[in-house]
C-alpha cells in the first residue's frame, strides 16, 4: 500500500514538473517582446509626460500694434510751418501756440509715432481724433488733417479753460480728466516739463498771452514733487477711499503690545475710525 502511494506521488510530481516547465517556456520566449515593448512605451510616455510637465510655459503677450507711417516722403519743417498760419486763423488759435505744440510734440515730423500710439505732427491719439470726426489712423499722417484736428482740440481747450494757457497745455499733454481732478495741480514730471517747454517756445515764437503765472505754477508744482506734498495732493483728489474715511492708531509705543490683542471683550483693534475728524 505504501509502495503504491509512493509511485502515485512520483507520477504526480512528474506531471507537475512538466506543466511548470511548459509554463516557464511560454513565459520565457513569447511575452518577452511584448513586455519589452510595453516597458519601452511606458518609458517613452513617461519621458514625454515629464518633458511636457517640466517644459516652461510660454507666455504670449500681444502688445497693441502701433500705427505704421506711410512709406512716402514727409513734408519738410519749412513746408509744415507754411501750413500752420492758415489752419490757426481758420480756428482762431494763435500761430505761436500751434507752432509751439507741434515743435514740442513731434519736432515737425509728420510721420512721428509715440510708444503710446499718438500720431503725426500734433501727436493725436486716435480716440481724440475720432471726437473731431477723423476715424482713420492713416489720415492722421496727413499734415493738413493732423494740424486741423489738433488745432480744433486746442481751440476747445482754450474755450473750456477760459484762455488759461497753462491749463490748456497741461490738459493737452496729461488729459482733461487729470487737470480737472487735481484742480490744475498736475504733478507728473513729464507734464510739468512739457508745459514749461511749450510756454517757452510760445514766447520765442512771439506769443503775447500772459503765461508767467502758469510758468510759476509749474516751478511750484515741481518743488512739490520733491517735498512729499504731491503725493498727498494726488491722494486727496484721486483716491476715493480717502474721501470720507479717517483712521487713527490705537496701539501705544510698544506697537505690538499683546495686551491689546487678547481674545475677549477687552481686545482692541490696531486701527479704528476717527469720528472726531471733520473734512
Amino acid at each position: 500500500m505504501a509502495q503504491r502511494f509512493v509511485q502515485q506521488m512520483i507520477q504526480w510530481l512528474a506531471r507537475c514538473s512538466s506543466v511548470l516547465s511548459l509554463l516557464l517556456l511560454v513565459l520565457t520566449y513569447f511575452p518577452a517582446a511584448g513586455w519589452a515593448s510595453s516597458a519601452e512605451e511606458s518609458r517613452a510616455s513617461g519621458s514625454t509626460a515629464t518633458a511636457a510637465e517640466t517644459a516652461p510655459a510660454v507666455s504670449v503677450t500681444s502688445r497693441p500694434k502701433l500705427p505704421s507711417p506711410p512709406s512716402g516722403s514727409r513734408p519738410s519743417r519749412a513746408q509744415v510751418k507754411a501750413m500752420i498760419p492758415a489752419v490757426a486763423k481758420r480756428y482762431g488759435v494763435e500761430v505761436a501756440l500751434v507752432q509751439a505744440v507741434v515743435a514740442a510734440e513731434s519736432n515737425y515730423n509728420a510721420h512721428a509715432v509715440s510708444p503710446a500710439g499718438a500720431v503725426g505732427l500734433m501727436q493725436l491719439m486716435p480716440a481724440t481724433a475720432a471726437d473731431y470726426g477723423v476715424h482713420s489712423v492713416e489720415a492722421l499722417f496727413d499734415p493738413q488733417t493732423n494740424l486741423r484736428t489738433g488745432t480744433r482740440h486746442l481751440k476747445r481747450l482754450l474755450r473750456k479753460y477760459k484762455q488759461d494757457y497753462g491749463r490748456v497745455i497741461m490738459a493737452y499733454n496729461a488729459g482733461e480728466g487729470v487737470v480737472d481732478r487735481t484742480n490744475s495741480r498736475v504733478t507728473y514730471l513729464e507734464t510739468l516739463n512739457y508745459t514749461e517747454s511749450v510756454i517757452k517756445k510760445y514766447r520765442r515764437n512771439g506769443g503775447t498771452a500772459p503765461t508767467q503765472v502758469a510758468l510759476n505754477q509749474v516751478y511750484a508744482l515741481r518743488k512739490m514733487r520733491h517735498s512729499g506734498q504731491a503725493r498727498r495732493l494726488m491722494k486727496k483728489y484721486l483716491d476715493p477711499s480717502l474721501l470720507s474715511l479717517q483712521v487713527k492708531p490705537t496701539l501705544d509705543r510698544r506697537r505690538l503690545n499683546p495686551g491689546l490683542h487678547d481674545v475677549g471683550p477687552e481686545s482692541r483693534p490696531m486701527f479704528e475710525l476717527d469720528a472726531s475728524i471733520s473734512r
